[in-house]
This record gives C-alpha cells, sequence and structure tokens, in this order.
C-alpha cells in the first residue's frame, strides 16, 4: 500500500465530493458579478497577496480559485465545461480523495511560489496542471481545436511542455520557482511513474537493439576463417576451440587448422 492509499483509508471521509462543480459554481458567479454587474472591485479581494495575508485576510488563501479567466462568454463557458469534464474525469479516475488531494497540493505550490516571489497568485496554473493532469490519465481524448479539427490532448499537453520548457530556460529565475512549485502536484502525482516509465523505455530500447544486431547477422554460427554460416551450408558443423582463450568458433575444415589465439 503505497502512502497515498495510506492516506486515503486515513482521511478519505473528509475528501469533498465533486469538488469541480462547487470551484466552477463559484468561478462563474464571480464572471457573472465582474462582467455583467461590473465589479471588478470584487478581484481586489481574491487574489492571493501574501502581504495581505499577513494582514488577516486570510480567506485569500483559497479565494484565488475562484477568479475566472476572462474572455468572451462564449469561450468561458466552453473552458468551464472543459475544467468541469477534466476535474470529473480526475475524480471518477482516482476517486474524490486523491482528486482533492491532487487539487489542493496545486494551491499549496501557488502559496509557495507566491510567498517566495512576492508576487501575486491566481488559478492560471492550477488550471493548467488540472489539464496535463487530464492528458496524462486520458491521453487520446480528442476535442475539436477551433471547433472543426479533432485532436487528442495528449498533443495539446506536449505543445504546453515545451512551452513551459521554453519559458524555463530562457526566462527568469522568479518564473522557474513559479513553474516548479506551481505544478508541484503534477510531479506529486505522476513523477515516479514518469521516471519508472524512462527507465522502461531505455531497456526497451536497448532489448531493440539487441534484436535488431541479431536480425541483422541472420546467422547463429560463423566460422572466423573463412567465414561460412550455417546458412551458407546447413550440414556443416561448427565448434568452438578450446585451446584459443575466449570464444572462438570455427567450421568442421578449420577446427584443426588454425593459429590459436593467445595460446600459452
Amino acid at each position: 500500500m503505497n502512502l497515498l492509499d495510506k492516506l486515503e483509508k486515513k482521511f478519505g471521509k473528509l475528501a469533498i465530493k465533486n469538488l469541480m462543480s462547487y470551484i466552477i459554481a463559484a468561478n462563474a458567479v464571480i464572471y457573472f458579478l465582474v462582467v455583467f454587474m461590473n465589479r471588478q472591485d470584487i478581484l481586489n479581494l481574491l487574489y492571493l497577496d501574501w502581504n495581505l495575508v499577513m494582514k488577516g485576510q486570510v480567506w485569500r488563501l483559497i479565494t484565488f480559485v475562484f477568479i475566472p479567466k476572462f474572455t468572451s462568454p462564449f469561450f468561458y463557458i466552453i473552458s468551464l465545461y472543459f475544467y468541469y469534464l477534466a476535474g470529473n474525469g480526475l475524480e471518477q479516475y482516482w476517486g474524490s480523495f486523491k482528486f482533492n488531494l491532487f487539487y489542493f497540493c496545486g494551491i499549496v505550490g501557488i502559496m509557495i511560489s507566491t510567498y517566495l516571489t512576492n508576487g501575486v497568485g491566481d488559478s492560471t496554473f492550477l488550471n493548467l496542471s488540472l489539464f496535463l493532469a487530464f492528458a496524462k490519465v486520458y491521453p487520446d481524448y480528442s476535442i475539436l481545436l477551433f471547433f472543426v479539427l479533432p485532436i487528442k490532448v495528449k498533443y495539446i499537453a506536449i505543445f504546453n511542455w515545451v512551452v513551459i520548457g521554453y519559458n524555463f530556460i530562457f526566462l527568469t529565475n522568479q518564473y522557474r520557482v513559479l513553474i516548479v512549485f506551481c505544478l508541484l502536484n503534477y510531479f506529486i502525482f505522476f513523477g515516479r511513474g514518469i521516471i519508472y516509465g524512462m527507465k522502461n523505455k531505455k531497456r526497451r530500447y536497448e532489448y531493440k537493439a539487441k534484436t535488431i544486431e541479431v536480425n541483422f547477422k541472420n546467422h547463429v554460427h560463423k566460422c572466423e576463417i573463412c567465414g561460412i554460416t550455417e546458412k551458407e551450408d546447413e550440414y556443416m558443423e561448427f565448434r568452438y576451440c578450446s585451446k584459443c582463450e575466449g570464444l572462438h568458433e570455427y567450421c568442421m575444415n578449420h577446427i584443426n587448422n588454425h593459429e590459436h589465439k593467445n595460446e600459452e
């Protein structure tokens, strides 16, 4: 039983079922108030700002996840649907407790990164980690790009990882800290599997290379003198010379008629 299973056994009853439904509902309310009621002032109460948290505004440790991405209402509804799809899919795959743990680990990661960089936190990276996790679990799930072109989410995830890697290399240390800690939940849940998969991939590559080498030779036995193999003469017999150091193979015509290797 791994650590996650032990935690679930002990604290599983505390899990919030359908967590994404509550988060999406809160997002929708904030979006409506800001866009349709012109209440931009509400956002100033929600962002994660450690300077204000230390002054007693502790609700900011959670409320930043309710800040929506401000696009047109049409695209916003689509984004909400996808976040619900991703969250619900992960909850079905892991169960409520593990999905809760994944999401709240993401929140903690953003808290740490915001504190270390003295920045202002929102849910951008948290939503990104949610998408990357969904793509990892359901890589072949297809969505319509531009509502026309079907594309599997694993390819969109690869593109996101390329962008993240590029930014990690070429942007500031502050951004590097954001990447490391804001995707902390992803690496906690998938890091071990990724490392194990890389090791298995290396083993498969080495095995394939050896198999190709054997197939390329296309023979089992070969005389070191004349080069004949069982392919050229299926009746020919081959022997290893007992007087040569190491494994040296010869056909019956040369087993007793050759210069011994490293003979003492």
